[in-house]
């Protein structure tokens, strides 16, 4: 039987390392704001979908007066956030029903290609749990950031060292079986989940993985916005 697909779009954050009055999912990249140009990269590429969109309790109001003042009238269902993202995604699945195929995705990465969208799609036919991943370039270092009378101070942690070519990147979206998601999703909440894969391995899930993209980034500060807009400008 042919799934359905469902977007989650988890835009409950505040952005506060923007530094904006306005959180970062309502900036504009190009025209449009960034959160609208991420949903219409999921309406591109896998048509059909059903959009759940999660927005902070104090900015639906914002949102829904946007979509209708710019006539961006795809079907939605808009979800309150909650007071972690793992909350906010619990809010969100709550709406979905068993055998579908859940995309959990950052309102914040507009930059994914249909490509990997569709590829992704593709390969859930085969496996429960697929997240996108990229090969780390740098050297990496074990380092800790303590907050004393001078400031923030860096200090190495002795005895810790990475192999950088076994340490990826896990990206968005993460693609999941709608019953394994609420499934993972009825545990209780710990602070080691820092993503939904996280989630869905605490509940004994099996991941597989795929090649990520290096432009599928999340826009958290002001230079990863100049970055994407000029990612957008050259037409990558």
């Amino acid at each position: 039987m042919s799934r359905q697909v469902y977007l989650v779009a988890t835009a409950a954050g505040q952005g506060t390392r923007m530094a904006s009055p306005l959180p970062k999912q309502f900036l504009t990249l190009g025209d449009k704001p960034i959160l609208r140009v991420t949903i219409e990269k999921f309406l591109e590429a896998i048509p059909g979908i059903k959009v759940i969109t999660v927005i902070p309790h104090d900015r639906i109001a914002y949102w829904k007066d946007y979509c209708q003042e710019q006539n961006f009238t795809i079907p939605q269902r808009i979800v309150e956030g909650g007071i972690t993202r793992f909350h906010s995604v619990r809010n969100a699945i709550a709406h979905v029903p068993d055998d579908a195929i859940v995309a959990i995705h950052d309102g914040v990465r507009p930059l994914v290609s249909v490509n990997l969208l569709r590829d992704m799609v593709q390969r859930m036919s085969s496996c429960r749990a697929l997240v996108p991943v990229t090969p780390s370039v740098d050297t990496l270092k074990a380092v800790e950031a303590i907050e004393d009378e001078s400031g923030k101070t860096l200090r190495p942690i002795d005895g810790v060292t990475y192999d950088r070519r076994k340490v990826w990147g896990a990206q968005t979206p993460q693609m999941f079986l709608s019953e394994d998601l609420k499934a993972a999703y009825s545990l209780p909440y710990d602070p080691s989940f820092t993503d939904d894969a996280s989630v869905v391995q605490a509940k004994g899930i099996p991941l597989s993985y795929c090649l990520g993209e290096r432009f599928n980034l999340k826009i958290t500060t002001p230079e990863d916005l100049l970055l994407a807009q000029a990612v957008i400008e050259k037409g990558l």
